[in-house]
């Protein structure tokens, strides 16, 4: 029998979660204390989930890699969080922001999940204010609102160009109100190695201190894995530089299915690369795009400079190709395009790799003191790094690795194929299909933390007798010895290679062969260079220092290993999946208009990968999506 069993309650899909919640086993309160549940990661689903089952009563305990739990990459979202309120009174609803969701993700998503999140986003934002979330207000006191790609009316709520900092601050101070009162352990310099299964359940994890290299064990009844995507496999990303696959990964090669790591976002709106030395990529917020006009030369060989190009020699290519959302098209669209445009010679920079997003207009219209209102900290940002002021010249912009929507398998109450392992946030797969709506992410890890979990996670304690365990178990100690052995063959290796180097090969045959556009004989080159990668790893890296004490090199070790193995995946899925949808964009399979041509008789289903051990190859299985309430057509935005 699969273990894909979705696990949605049966109805209509209005009625879905509310039944649900009502059928729920719930523990009561005297007895959640009896409980110890572990949560890895402290982002916005991290940080929510944490605080939410602290204030119920659960003893909780939170392990981030970062200094401090308020530095978790939550930090860098800046655009906003959608939500269906319909404060502009423009027409919006929960059934259309469902709808929006399921479109934008071409149609590669399990409708009862989304739906949920549409649901519950109304909730997210009276909570974040009621935690103090300064929300960008007009002038009569409202919150105000913007459009984001995708929708055609204004639903995203927004800090300026903070959100995700904001919001995270939020989310911090409840988490900390629940370590004042002792309901939560924050443990932070730690980076979760391994699970410990027992009985078939989560039970435990092995973690290292990341600052005196000790091993560290912790058990619990539940663990929730709220640990972000795995975008850094491509090494230039516009991720923080610690993300990672491993806590994932990790899970995976212990029972937990991955599902769709092909469904990578590439995010139109970034500063391009400016040198082969680069390790990270900018994000400039999707939210530009409300003011901004993205164009390039009509002439292929028009190389003045942008002031010096009349309108009538430019091509605003969003607008032309896509009248109805113009600029605001889905990133995966926005991404081909400009692709498209720079693959036929337009591109501008010395690379030919960028293209413009010009707020000319959008000054001459609202004035200078408006958009700096609205964006002043991200025109900031993009002049201290590129040193070109952006409210007298166009910002170039060019796309790059940004989301993963795969991760984990979860089911609708977000557990995993492991009994115990849940997964929110990024880390999992459920509710963005082949393509992540901008300002959705924030949504969906606060939808997450604060409104599913707390729900779930007691019906799976009130359902299941748990044995007591604790970490003298042989289970802890089989897989400690197999984390300290894997520690000690890194340093052991001695090759005269360094971890970068290798993860910059590995990102260059990611982004060639498995970025905005793939193929087949690509796709099967990718998998037997990221062999032969893997292979020189393990007898040529070179990893300084000890494992008893500070050492990055081989924090960089660990997560580049991870990545060798999870790209070979990436690039499986997507050589099995003969179509194009969402950010899976297949060169075979396209329209006549060069847009993504879905084949829903063989492919409207999940892919959940199951490990087979270091030699074998991994088994698909595929959970059907059933549409009953949208119909599946060709996503147009014209």
């Amino acid at each position: 029998m699969s273990l894909l069993q979705s696990n949605v309650p049966e109805g209509p899909i209005a009625d879905k979660w509310t039944r649900h919640k009502n059928e729920l086993k719930l523990v009561a309160p005297n007895n959640k204390r009896k409980y110890e549940i572990l949560v890895i990661g402290t982002g916005l689903a991290g940080a929510s989930a944490a605080a939410s089952l602290g204030e119920l009563g659960y003893n909780v305990k939170t392990f981030c890699y970062q200094d401090s739990a308020r530095r978790a990459h939550s930090i860098a979202a800046q655009g906003g969080i959608n939500a269906a309120k319909n404060y502009p009174n423009d027409g919006d609803s929960v059934w259309r922001l469902f709808y929006d969701t399921i479109k934008g993700g071409d149609y590669r998503s399990r409708e009862a999940n989304v739906y949920r999140l549409a649901e519950v986003s109304a909730n997210i934002i009276d909570q974040c204010v009621a935690q103090g979330v300064p929300f960008a207000r007009e002038y009569g006191g409202l919150l105000a609102n913007r459009t984001f790609g995708g929708a055609q009316v204004s639903r995203t709520f927004y800090a300026r160009g903070q959100t995700g900092q904001q919001l995270l601050l939020g989310a911090y101070s409840a988490l900390m109100r629940q370590v004042n009162k002792g309901k939560v352990q924050n443990f932070a310099r730690r980076e979760m190695l391994d699970l410990v299964n027992i009985d078939g359940n989560a039970r435990g994890v092995i973690v290292r201190n990341m600052v005196s290299g000790k091993l560290e064990r912790y058990v619990g009844d539940a663990v929730l894995l709220c640990t972000g995507g795995y975008g850094n496999a491509y090494y230039l990303s516009t991720n923080a530089m610690g993300c990672n696959v491993t806590s994932a990964w990790r899970c995976y090669k212990r029972g937990a299915y991955y599902a769709n790591p092909c469904y990578t976002q590439i995010h139109p709106t970034c500063i391009p690369v400016s040198g082969d030395y680069q390790s990270k990529l900018t994000l400039m917020s999707e939210s530009l795009r409300n003011d901004g006009r993205v164009w390039v030369p009509k002439d292929v060989n028009d190389k003045r400079s942008p002031e010096q190009i009349p309108e009538a020699d430019r091509d605003y290519y969003l607008e032309r190709r896509y009248p109805a959302f113009g600029n605001m098209v889905p990133r995966d669209v926005a991404s081909r395009a400009a692709k498209e445009r720079c693959d036929e010679g337009y591109g501008v920079n010395e690379s030919g790799r960028a293209v413009y997003l010009d707020f000319k207009r959008a000054i001459a219209e609202q004035g200078q003191k408006a958009i700096e209102a609205k964006y002043g900290n991200l025109f900031h940002m993009y002049r201290k790094i590129t040193n070109e002021n952006p409210y007298e010249v166009p910002m170039k912009i060019y796309p790059a690795v940004h989301y993963t929507m795969g991760g984990l398998w979860v089911d609708y109450n977000l557990q995993s194929t492991i009994p115990g392992l849940y997964v929110l946030g990024e880390a999992n797969f459920s509710d963005h299909g082949a393509n992540r709506l901008g300002a959705s992410a924030l949504m969906q890890g606060l939808a997450d933390g604060y409104f599913v979990a707390p729900y779930t996670v007691g019906h799976h304690l009130a359902s299941n007798k748990l044995e007591k365990v604790d970490t003298n178990n042989p289970a802890f100690e089989q897989v400690e010895s197999e984390v300290q052995g894997r520690i000690d063959k890194f340093l052991s290796i001695k090759g005269s290679r360094s971890v970068d180097s290798f993860h910059r090969e590995l990102g260059l045959v990611m982004w060639d062969n498995c970025g905005m556009a793939r193929n087949a004989s690509g796709l099967q080159a990718a998998i037997e260079k990221i062999q032969s990668i893997r292979r020189e790893f393990w007898e040529n890296v070179h990893v300084t220092g000890s494992g008893h004490q500070l050492n990055m090199e081989l924090e960089k070790a660990g997560r580049v290993a991870d990545f060798l193995e999870f790209g070979e995946l990436l690039a499986r899925d997507a050589l099995a999946r003969e179509e194009s949808c969402g950010g899976h964009f297949r060169e075979e399979h396209q329209t006549p208009e060069n847009e993504a041509l879905r084949d829903d008789e063989n492919f409207a289903h999940v892919a959940a990968w199951e490990y087979q051990g270091d030699d074998s190859e991994p088994i698909r299985h595929q959970e059907e999506l059933n549409f009953e309430n949208v119909k599946l057509t060709q996503r147009s935005y014209k």
